[in-house]
């Protein structure tokens, strides 16, 4: 593992999934030096919703690294399909910003791939690493952090920036003195799992009933995966202690078709469950210190549109690092909410599980045109540079 000699780095980010290893990357190709470090091993799973919509995709393409997605075996997704009941509404990806499909990856696969690029564009990463605490100067500006090595010893890095990217229960976001101008109101609870050989074609499939919510998404390994949602309420008092029959249950309810197609097909891993929690927007910046990915927005994952907004947001942040003024942080926080404001919103409304079927499709217009400005403003950035592209295409032969 390469280790500078002095310790010293213009960034270190406390996480190197795909918010953490993303935004290390995007550093790194901007000339930063820049640690990051995640307590996970590489290429470990997470829970994860996997779909990734077209801004999500984008930026991959503008990365250089759609092409390697695409070669280990994630499949290209041309369709999203909504159930409402009984009703289908098929929608076909419509090619445009070098993008052409929609993709799902697992994120054993995802991850990995990120990683491999932030080495590639000259960023350091240690798994295995955890934060214990940030360290501060004497004013009370962030300038590192005391982390633990994978025995449990103390390391303190210096960092000009720490980017805490660790996921919902942020461990850097606290301590840093992030606060949320904004918290939602609902959440959703959710089973899931994967199976093979369901014959359902690669799509992204959104079904509805009235009170609850399945989806089946075509991901690596020629399998997909399924889940259901449901207000926590019902997932606390008659899912949990029984997850498989409950998931069962709730299947049935939604899509009879697709109980059926579950049934006979193979399942690939146990049930995992997502019990809920509310979503939330934090100020994403302070002295020394800046929020990226769930760590700082995070919204209920019924939507998946997190992954996608954690590129949009490595962008963001990625650009103010390199320049390292106040209002360029600034600027990253309006930006964010900004684009982030009306997903948030229409998000509410739909884990609210408070809507009959013509009242989710509205709901489900009103992401759609949430989604544009986001879509409208990565593609306005054009290609990125290609710094690290060449590492992508060595490992791709």
């Amino acid at each position: 593992m390469r280790i500078r000699s002095n310790g010293s780095y213009d960034a270190l980010v406390i996480g190197a999934r795909c918010a953490g290893a993303a935004t290390a990357m995007l550093m790194a190709r901007r000339g930063m030096r820049v640690l990051a470090v995640d307590r996970s091993a590489y290429g470990s799973d997470t829970l994860s919703t996997h779909a990734l919509m077209r801004g999500g995709v984008l930026q991959l393409h503008r990365w250089g690294l759609l092409p390697r997605l695409a070669a280990l075996d994630t499949p290209a997704v041309r369709n999203t399909v909504f159930h409402y009941g009984e009703e289908v509404v098929d929608i076909e990806i419509r090619p445009a910003d070098g993008v052409d499909a929609l993709y799902a990856p697992r994120r054993t696969v995802l991850d990995p791939l990120l990683v491999d690029a932030a080495w590639g564009a000259g960023a350091e990463i240690r798994h295995g690493y955890s934060l214990i605490e940030l360290v501060r100067r004497p004013d009370g500006r962030v300038a590192g952090a005391a982390l633990a090595d994978p025995e449990g010893r103390r390391v303190e890095i210096a960092a000009d920036l720490v980017v805490g990217a660790d996921g919902i229960a942020s461990t850097a976001a606290r301590p840093a003195g992030a606060r949320g101008p904004r918290v939602a109101r609902h959440t959703t609870a959710a089973i899931y799992g994967y199976w093979s050989g369901l014959g359902w074609r690669n799509a992204y499939h959104w079904l509805f009933r009235q009170g609850a919510s399945a989806g089946a998404i075509a991901t690596n390994g020629g399998a997909h995966c399924v889940f259901v949602a449901v207000p926590p309420a019902r997932f606390r008092d008659t899912l949990r202690q029984d997850m498989a029959a409950g998931f069962r249950q709730v299947l049935a309810e939604v899509s009879p078709a697709l109980a059926e197609a579950v049934a006979g097909a193979h399942q690939e891993s146990r049930l995992l469950a997502f019990a809920g929690r509310r979503g939330f927007l934090r100020r994403p910046f302070g002295s020394g210190w800046a929020l990226v990915g769930d760590a700082g927005y995070f919204k209920d994952p019924l939507t998946a549109h997190g992954i996608t907004d954690a590129f949009r947001d490595a962008e963001l942040l990625a650009a103010a690092a390199a320049e390292g003024t106040e209002e360029a942080f600034a600027a990253y926080e309006r930006t964010r909410d900004a684009l982030s404001l009306p997903l948030f919103e229409a998000t509410e409304e739909i884990a609210s599980f408070e809507w009959d079927i013509e009242t989710v499709k509205r709901h489900h217009l009103a992401l759609n045109k949430a989604m544009r400005p986001e879509v409208e403003y990565l593609a306005a950035l054009g290609l990125a540079p290609p710094a690290g592209t060449h590492f992508v295409e060595e490992i791709a032969a």
